[in-house]
């Protein structure tokens, strides 16, 4: 099935377009782009335009990637990468809602999707299957895990562990449950998790020292629980932090 290009939509030469996407009118796909099979942009949209970065070199080849199936609503903007070579990645089934905006860089899983307004800031990565409410915002370099559901108007400057629900400023307010049982996992696996959420947020200590003491431990045998745990391992920004009942958040380590 060949790609759908409506009038006054701009596509330019070089820009690769899978079997049945839909570019619609007024809509600018730059030759920085790879879009894969059913990608739909809807009027207005920017994708492959350059980054916002002062020091950027316009002749650098660099590109946006977008993944099957998704769909990108009006106004919103994604980037290509800063560096040669690279891209900014969106991965399957993914739903932009009107003017969001994923800078340079950034790394979105599959079935990931940003409400209106949701703002990724560059070289975020976000899980899949994550969720991002209107008007979030996500500083650069953060980390989003896996199936993470962000409040509107959230603002997040710190790493937001698989499976959380986060809001305000950097406020993990517990586990995503609604949606890992609209995933299928096991009520097992899901009371593992909120025993290694009680044990990484509050027990006394170090957050990485705490969880890694659990992993190596082999105190969790689901895969969740796991992955939760190793989480705390990655990244170079401290993490949101979860706040007991009527407790304010203590910092990140």
């Amino acid at each position: 099935m060949a790609a759908s290009i409506h009038p006054t939509a701009i596509v330019e030469p070089g820009a690769q377009l899978g079997a049945g996407c839909e570019i619609m009118a007024h809509a600018v796909v730059t030759k920085h782009c790879v879009l894969g099979e059913r990608v739909v942009v809807h009027p207005f949209a920017v994708l492959g335009g350059d980054p916002q970065y002062l020091k950027f070199d316009h002749a650098a080849v660099t590109q946006v990637r977008i993944g099957a199936g998704t769909v990108i609503r009006e106004h919103v903007t994604i980037n290509r990468s800063i560096h040669p070579g690279k891209a900014t990645i969106v991965g399957e089934n993914g739903f932009f809602m009107a003017a969001s905006h994923a800078a340079h860089d950034c790394e979105i899983g599959a079935n990931v999707v940003l409400a209106n307004a949701a703002l990724l800031a560059g070289h975020v990565s976000v899980g899949d299957h994550t969720f991002l409410g209107g008007a979030a915002a996500v500083h650069q370099f953060c980390r989003i895990g896996e199936g993470v559901m962000v409040a509107g108007h959230a603002a997040i400057t710190r790493d937001v562990p698989h499976f959380t629900m986060v809001a305000e400023r950097d406020d993990v307010i517990g586990l995503n449950v609604v949606g890992l049982k609209r995933r299928g996992v096991a009520r097992a696996s899901i009371a593992e998790l909120k025993a290694a959420f009680h044990d990484v947020y509050f027990t006394p200590g170090n957050i990485r020292e705490v969880a890694a003491a659990r992993l190596a431990a082999g105190a969790f045998e689901s895969a969740e629980a796991r992955r939760f745990l190793e989480f705390f391992a990655g990244g170079k920004r401290s993490f949101a932090r979860a706040r007991r009942a009527g407790a304010e958040s203590e910092p990140g380590d």
